[in-house]
């Protein structure tokens, strides 16, 4: 079974009003700033944060219930739904909406059930949750909260971890990455500094464990940390080998060799460009990825050439999480397929559409233009 969803809509999200995206392994969302594209990157992470008990925080840190909802003077709930894929055992959909209470919010509505039950029918539901009202259901039993529930948090975070079903699904959604996008590439960046020996999995939002993922590697799956240095290898064609020489207190750094010098280049002494195409390629190479990976402008200090091996590296990735990744970038769209490609564009009402280039009448176009020359044309939409 490939991993993640396949479909999430979104009511009522700043400037999402009312969009339905059919979920593909890899979805590259392509518009102009402002568009909507960053906060669907919001909208999993806030369903992120539903699974695993920390969705008061997350709302705090994107701004409070007020600046989260679509500001038309009517809007007074969020809603989001995600559904798995047809061929997942169950197949199943989530429901959840959230609704504006002073300057906080209520779970107003929370249902997890089959794809596909009866409208109105709480009989085959898992979970379902009407303000204080919350039942769970499992082999044909209703049960109710005996502990102290907390009333801010889904009732999905809370399910009982025997419950097979619901405890499945839970899992899947708090498997949703953190974003992953600017990296602070400053010279007191965590991506330059020394880093502790430890088994991580992933390189860390802020790179900060970029050093110890890529040792990890090395010492753990060596097939895939010879796929990280062809991938440099084809960026940098001086490129020779990178090494993990041990400092003090048992911390690492990482050496850059390159033919032509001597001596080996330190993190501090990378370009921002080298150091930012690195944690690219350890994050798509490493063992650790999440069910759902978010990335925010890929594209940012890379050169074509480096946008094209990671195109090719996210397509070999997505069979193994799915990839949601936002980008302005011809340059990127210039290495996509049409039904990796979801273009979008504003309405006449001020909210989000998106529609796959694939469903697009391009292949006329396609005869004599690429993708990137359509789409900085307007013949794809995404312009505005």
């Amino acid at each position: 079974m490939m991993p993640g969803f396949s479909r999430l809509s979104i009511r009522g999200f700043r400037r999402l009003k009312n969009v339905d995206l059919h979920l593909r392994p890899l979805n590259v969302l392509i518009g102009v700033n402002g568009v909507g594209k960053s906060s669907i990157l919001d909208a999993f992470d806030l369903l992120a944060a539903s699974a695993s008990g920390n969705l008061a925080t997350t709302m705090s840190d994107l701004g409070g219930m007020n600046s989260l909802l679509t500001r038309d003077g009517k809007t007074t709930s969020l809603h989001l739904q995600l559904r798995t894929h047809a061929d997942a055992t169950p197949n199943l959909a989530y429901d959840i909406r959230l609704t504006r209470q002073g300057y906080g919010y209520v779970i107003s509505e929370e249902v997890l059930e089959p794809y596909g039950a009866p409208s109105g029918s709480a009989t085959g539901r898992y979970i379902d949750s009407r303000g204080a009202i919350v039942e769970y259901r499992h082999d044909g039993t209703v049960s109710t909260p005996d502990w102290d529930y907390k009333h801010l948090e889904t009732s999905l975070s809370q399910t009982p971890k025997m419950y097979r079903e619901t405890e499945g699904f839970r899992r899947s959604v708090e498997d949703i990455s953190e974003i992953y996008h600017g990296l602070d590439v400053s010279q007191n960046g965590p991506v330059r500094q020394p880093q502790v020996v430890s088994s991580v999995s992933t390189p860390g939002v802020d790179g900060a464990n970029l050093v110890s993922c890529l040792y990890t590697i090395r010492e753990t799956a060596r097939d895939r940390f010879e796929a990280i240095e062809d991938a440099i290898h084809a960026a940098f064609p001086t490129f020779e080998r990178l090494d993990f020489p041990p400092l003090s207190a048992g911390r690492i750094t990482l050496a850059w060799h390159e033919h032509g010098f001597t001596e080996p280049f330190f993190p501090n002494e990378l370009s921002e460009g080298t150091l930012r195409f690195l944690w690219l390629v350890t994050l798509l190479q490493s063992p650790g990825l999440r069910e759902i990976t978010l990335i925010d402008e890929p594209e940012v200090s890379l050169h074509p050439e480096m946008l094209r091996l990671i195109t090719e590296l996210m397509r070999e990735a997505s069979a193994r999480t799915q990839l949601i990744v936002a980008t302005h970038s011809d340059s990127f769209v210039r290495f996509l397929e049409p039904s990796e490609l979801m273009v979008c564009d504003k309405d006449d009402d001020g909210g989000m559409n998106a529609e796959w280039a694939d469903k697009l009448d391009l292949k006329d176009w396609l005869e004599d233009y690429t993708l990137d020359q359509l789409w900085s044309q307007g013949v794809i939409g995404g312009r505005s």
